[in-house]
């Protein structure tokens, strides 16, 4: 899971500005009007060689939680929460304002890593309000300009060191107390309320014969089996066309973050009506995103024939999904809890498996062979050549491919590659993503340096 940054900050700071900035497009809302931004807005960023998840959030407000600002406000808290550090950005030209003071001391009780930006800091105004910022007592602030791109080296510096910490900490197991995150998605009375019921042993959610009961994505904290989850039950998504209200459409939002802030996600279908055109888009959002994918058949007490109906739903799947080859498929029964604990067990098989790391030496071993078995294609008449491959991130499976003509590789020879790391590695059913960079082998490079005589 990449590193996230939430901006956070008071209305009309800059802070969409910075994000669109930050993604390389305009993807927020920018406006000199106040509080433009209400929803979180999540997009990848790269700075030099950094990439990370950036959140812009609405601005922080001090109001009566239940109005549209304090329910705002609480949103942003919530990113706070899951963000694995803040930028606070304030308005050079305002100062610091006794809002400023406030927040920065909530931040400082809810995240213990914030970075203290000040936008809009070009100019002797700027300047004197960069000077300001330091009584905050949140370390060094950072002289910003979102809009012209100032300042962006200095940010820079302050994120390398978090970002490094951050990815060296996925290269190890996942830690222990951390529960496993896992969304339960599906179409509307599939009965994810009820199996996430059977699973906590008690009636905590409402459930019942009507669609549409579960209106936003409630998480619950749980030990299954001995193992901590986080488990995100979602409302149930229906086709776009279908959905009219505001409500429902707040609803499916809602839960489609559920899945971005998932790590594992159970698609739960009906065994009367399996894998219909919903089902197949809601796993495909979840493959697109990374996610580690279980699909449980419920109301399986309902079927009949139970061994013919589990290979068609099994040959089914491999077809309509071949992204997702080799993804779990189990066959519960919410309503009369059985089938729970192949469900765990494969939902633990599919975190294991998204997290696994493989040895830059198998890779390349495994690539020789390949490329001898199957070489590359030619386009124009010139064979493009793999020199090395390497691993570069975990959670999902990501690799790195040096080649020449990069931009020249067809997709057809990915997927060859792809279904060959999946079957030779024990990868079935998780993302894996492949990217070329154009180059020789760097270590090659390096070694040559090295042994390269001295005249």
């Amino acid at each position: 899971m990449s590193f996230k940054l939430a901006i956070v900050g008071r209305p009309n700071v800059g802070k969409s500005t910075l994000f669109n900035r930050l993604v390389g497009k305009r993807l927020a809302l920018v406006d000199d009007q106040p509080g433009v931004t209400r929803d979180l807005r999540e997009g990848e960023a790269r700075l030099g060689d950094l990439t990370f998840t950036v959140i812009d959030t609405a601005g922080l407000e001090e109001a009566d939680p239940e109005s549209l600002p304090g329910r705002m406000r609480a949103l942003t808290e919530r990113a706070v929460d899951m963000a694995d550090a803040c930028l606070f950005l304030l308005d050079a030209r305002a100062g610091v304002t006794p809002q400023d003071e406030v927040f920065a001391d909530i931040l400082r009780r809810r995240n213990g890593r914030v970075i203290l930006g000040v936008n809009k800091a070009e100019g002797a105004q700027g300047e004197a309000g960069v000077l300001e910022a330091w009584r905050l007592g949140l370390g060094e602030p950072i002289g910003l300009s979102a809009e012209h791109g100032e300042g962006m080296g200095d940010l820079y510096a302050a994120l390398e060191p978090l970002v490094a910490e951050h990815e060296a900490r996925e290269l190890d197991a996942p830690r222990p107390d951390r529960p496993i995150q896992l969304a339960v998605v599906g179409r509307p009375n599939a009965g994810k309320s009820t199996l996430v019921n059977a699973i906590l042993g008690e009636d905590r959610l409402l459930t019942g014969p009507e669609a549409g009961i579960t209106r936003d994505a409630i998480s619950v904290n749980v030990s299954w089996g001995g193992t901590d989850f986080r488990i995100f039950d979602t409302a149930g998504m229906r086709k776009k066309a279908r959905v009219v209200s505001k409500l429902e459409k707040l609803s499916v939002s809602d839960g489609l973050r559920a899945v971005r802030f998932a790590e594992v996600v159970v698609l739960l279908v009906d065994a009367q009506n399996p894998f219909e055109t919903q089902d197949l888009r809601i796993a495909d959002l979840a493959e697109r995103e990374g996610r580690a994918v279980v699909v449980a058949v419920n109301k399986w007490d309902l079927v009949e024939d139970k061994n013919r109906r589990l290979r068609e739903l099994r040959e089914q799947f491999a077809r309509l999904l071949p992204q997702l080859k080799g993804a779990p498929l189990v066959a519960v029964s919410a309503i009369q809890g059985k089938g729970l604990d192949k469900l765990r067990q494969a939902v633990l098989d599919a975190h294991e498996v998204w997290n696994a790391r493989i040895s830059t030496s198998q890779l390349n071993q495994w690539l020789r062979e390949q490329t001898e078995a199957h070489p590359p294609p030619a386009p124009g008449g010139r064979r493009i050549k793999l020199r090395y491959m390497t691993q570069i991130k975990s959670r999902p499976p990501s690799f790195l491919a040096f080649c020449q003509r990069a931009d020249e590789m067809p997709e057809s020879y990915t997927r060859f590659l792809v279904n060959g790391l999946r079957r030779d590695f024990g990868l079935e059913g998780t993302p894996i993503r492949l990217t070329y960079r154009k180059g020789e082998n760097p270590f090659e490079g390096k070694a040559r340096a090295r042994g390269k005589p001295r005249g």
